[in-house]
């Protein structure tokens, strides 16, 4: 009876694993999504608000310190529609970055935003798309000292954010970043 069961559960887990690589060939795409989407899980939802120090403070934000907006971002699951209150706002350069997660995993694709301060020897002046480039951000699991390469990059205010996830569960505060572009008008 044991040799049957021991076959029967070895046949289900062959079975199931050809099943599972069959659509992993039919569909690249969506093995794509997923691997991105799976990786924003380790996403460290709240952070500790601390900034580098050579960050500059936005002068005069769209989104002002202690105001409120909503966010059209959709980095992580309920993110895009929530109301944000906004606990920080910085002049930078923010990049969208892939890279390959320290300690292994599958690669991070068009990962939204590292700025300029949390790249290793940056420097002042915007650096090119293509730049390889060794990550000193926190965000994720596996993130810091990773190494990279940028895939587009913007100049713009980025505001650090407190919110509720609009599919419920524990606030997130201090979630590091969304550009302006990813906020509305409350």
């Amino acid at each position: 009876m044991k040799k049957l069961i021991l076959f029967m559960t070895s046949a289900m887990l062959v079975l199931g694993g050809c099943g599972n690589k069959e659509k992993a060939n039919n569909d690249d795409s969506t093995k794509v999504e997923t691997n991105h989407e799976a990786s924003h899980h380790d996403m460290e939802h709240t952070g500790s608000g601390d900034v580098p120090d050579t960050l500059q403070v936005a002068a005069n934000p769209t989104y002002p310190v202690g105001s409120e907006a909503i966010v059209q971002a959709d980095h992580m699951e309920g993110m895009k529609g929530a109301v944000a209150k906004i606990v920080g706002a910085y002049e930078t350069t923010a990049y969208e970055v892939t890279y390959t997660p320290v300690g292994g995993g599958a690669e991070v694709p068009h990962h939204k935003w590292v700025i300029q301060e949390e790249i290793k020897d940056a420097g002042k002046e915007p650096l090119a798309d293509g730049t390889k480039i060794t990550i000193e951000a926190d965000h994720m699991k596996g993130m810091k000292g990773a190494e990279g390469v940028i895939d587009s990059s913007e100049k713009t205010t980025v505001y650090m954010i407190d919110y509720t996830p609009t599919t419920g569960g524990e606030p997130v505060k201090n979630h590091k970043w969304v550009t302006e572009e990813e906020l509305s008008k409350k």
